[in-house]
């Protein structure tokens, strides 16, 4: 499973961008400026950067332009299903059966599934009548998710990060990220919104997580035996259940040194495999040598180290 997850987004970064990439710098040629994109599309009244891509399709035998058009529908409704799915299955077993009704029969759990659903496509609906480009929905989704990096991360290596802490970092993350959304950011460029909402998003969740509860004692050591996870974040949990008499499982012999080594060395083989790859592109073979000679070096790091990790 550790390889599928290195090879997937080894093929999703490092590949998998170059071809809409090439068809965006052919589109800067054909297509360079908002004149001559609403020139190809007159009946459009609003015409923003992101038509670019529909503009360039337009130069697409028929029967190659179905397809596209059909692979653009079935990843569009491959998506909103997941994610319609994913959103009702999360408001009913996190939600309704933990907090409203435990006793729920499979009827009314279905039935409730199908509301939500329709009333997530309502919203999305309403989201996407507010949004002015696709690269607005983008950066809203980054700013919602950038409050929570480190909290998501920090919950896998030390056990005092609790529920709270999590819900916190989660609504103040969204809350701010809606704030910015809807006042244009106060005016701040971008790179000081993300700062601000990591500033203030990781101010709520330590606090809220220094000033209620501790996880039960019982639930961190469930979840300590089945994760196992690496590091010093974890000692105290296994020191409380020895003074207890509680049995837990040894310590993983993965190395964290060796897993943080591993952790470096593949992301630099990603983007350097992916700079690799856009320099050969560009017809720059020297530059591309030496990316793909960087990105076979952390490869072989990864390679070297990869059995003093503790995948099983």
């Amino acid at each position: 499973a550790t390889g599928a997850v290195l090879l997937f987004n080894t093929l999703f970064i490092a590949f998998r961008p170059w071809p809409w990439i090439l068809v965006a710098l052919a589109s800067l040629v054909v297509f360079p400026d908002l004149a001559s994109i609403q020139a190809q599309f007159p009946d459009v009244e609003k015409v923003a950067n992101d038509l670019a891509y529909p503009a360039m399709l337009t130069f697409l035998p028929a029967g190659l332009l179905g397809v596209v058009v059909t692979s653009l529908a079935a990843a569009y409704m491959s998506t909103m299903s997941s994610q319609g799915n994913w959103g009702a299955s999360v408001l009913v077993n996190d939600g309704v059966l933990r907090f409203v009704d435990a006793e729920a029969s499979d009827r009314r759990q279905v039935w409730l599934g199908r509301m939500f659903t329709v009333v997530l496509m309502a919203l999305a609906c309403v989201l996407a009548l507010a949004l002015e480009s696709a690269l607005q929905g983008f950066n809203l989704l980054l700013q919602i998710g950038a409050g929570t990096g480190l909290l998501l991360l920090l919950r896998w290596y030390w056990w005092r990060v609790n529920a709270a802490a999590e819900i916190t970092g989660m609504v103040a993350s969204f809350a701010i990220a809606s704030l910015l959304f809807l006042n244009d950011g106060f005016g701040l460029p971008g790179w000081q919104q993300f700062l601000l909402i990591v500033a203030v998003t990781t101010t709520a969740w330590v606090l809220v997580m220094l000033l209620t509860t501790p996880t039960a004692a019982g639930v961190l050591r469930s979840f300590y035996a089945k994760v196992r996870p690496i590091g010093p974040g974890w000692q105290a949990v296994r020191r409380r259940a020895d003074a207890d008499g509680v049995a837990l499982p040894p310590p993983p012999k993965s190395d964290a040194s060796a897993a943080l080594a591993c952790f470096l060395a593949s992301v630099i083989g990603v983007y350097t495999l992916l700079f690799a790859t856009g320099f050969y592109l560009y017809g720059d073979i020297g530059k591309g040598a030496v990316c793909a000679g960087l990105a076979v070096a952390s490869w072989a790091v990864v390679a070297r180290l990869w059995g003093r990790l503790a995948l099983g």
